[in-house]
C-alpha cells in the first residue's frame, strides 16, 4: 500500500469534523442505531488513510471507476458504499472490481440488480448488501423506483429474495432541497420511505433498514427513523469540481 499520507493538521481535521457529526448522530438515535458513512467522493486516497487510522471503515463513494481505485490501494477491511447514479454498463465493473464491497445503495431496475448478481456470481466473490433507490421526491432529474409502480419493487424484491450474491438490506432515498429545507418538522420525501419499508416488511417479512439523510438534514433522517445517513461535506469539506468543471 502506497497511499500518501495526510498532514498532521488534516488529519487532525478530519477526526475532530468525524467526530463532531457522529456525536450528532449519536445524540439523534436513542432508539436505534445508526451507522454513519463518510463520504468521500473527488476526495484523496490520504483522506480515506487518516480516518481509516481513526478507526472509520464505512465510507461512500459516488463513481465506480474512483471507487474501484481507492480499493485498490487502501486498507481490505474497508466497508465501502457505493451511493452514486449506476448505470447499467457499469454494473460489470461494480460486481466484479472490489472485493470489498460492503454495499451498494443505488439500484433502481431490476436489469441492474440482474447484471450486478451476475458479476459478483462469476467473480467468485463474497455477497453485497444491497439498497433499492426510491425516488420519493418524484423529481425527474432523480434516479431510483417511484412510488407509483410498486409493483415494480415488489418484482425486484421477490427476484432478491432468492438471491445468493445479493443481499436485499434496505431501502434508499436522497430528500428533495425543498423538504431538506423546510421548517415543518418532517420531511415528506423520508416519511415515504417509512412507509414503504413498513409495507414491504409485512409483505415480505423483513426488516428493512432505510438509508436517508446527508450533510444538511442527516438529523431530521434520524428522527424519522433513518438507520444509516451519508455524509461528506461536514465531514471532508467542499469538494473541487469534477475533472474541473
Amino acid at each position: 500500500m502506497s497511499v500518501e499520507r495526510a498532514s498532521a493538521e488534516r488529519a487532525a481535521e478530519l477526526a475532530t469534523n468525524y467526530d463532531n457529526v457522529l456525536s450528532k448522530v449519536q445524540n439523534k438515535s436513542q432508539e436505534h442505531r445508526v451507522r454513519l458513512v463518510a463520504v468521500s467522493k473527488l476526495k484523496p486516497a490520504s483522506d480515506i488513510l487518516a480516518l481509516y487510522d481513526h478507526g472509520v471503515r464505512h465510507f461512500g463513494e459516488n463513481y465506480v471507476q474512483e471507487m474501484i481505485s481507492k480499493a485498490k490501494e487502501l486498507p481490505k477491511d474497508i466497508k465501502w458504499h457505493f451511493i452514486g447514479g449506476l448505470q447499467t454498463g457499469k454494473c460489470k465493473d461494480l460486481g466484479k472490481g472490489i472485493e470489498n464491497l460492503f454495499a451498494v445503495e443505488t439500484l433502481d431496475s431490476l436489469k441492474k440488480v440482474r447484471k450486478l448478481e451476475s458479476a459478483r456470481e462469476s467473480a467468485k466473490l463474497p455477497p453485497i448488501n444491497v439498497y433499492l433507490q426510491i425516488n420519493t421526491s418524484n423529481e425527474e432529474q432523480k434516479a431510483g423506483y417511484t412510488l407509483q409502480n410498486v409493483d415494480e419493487i415488489y418484482e425486484t424484491v421477490e427476484y432478491l429474495q432468492q438471491s445468493k450474491t445479493l443481499i436485499f438490506k434496505g431501502l434508499m432515498t436522497i430528500g428533495s432541497f425543498a423538504e431538506s429545507t423546510s421548517d415543518s418538522g418532517v420531511n415528506q420525501d423520508f416519511s415515504r420511505l417509512a412507509a414503504l419499508k413498513k409495507q414491504l416488511d409485512e409483505k415480505f417479512s423483513l426488516d428493512l433498514e432505510l438509508s436517508m439523510g446527508m450533510s444538511n438534514d442527516f438529523e431530521a433522517a434520524i428522527e424519522q427513523g433513518s438507520t444509516s445517513v451519508r455524509v461528506g461535506t461536514s465531514i471532508f469539506g467542499a469538494r473541487p469540481p469534477r475533472n474541473g468543471h
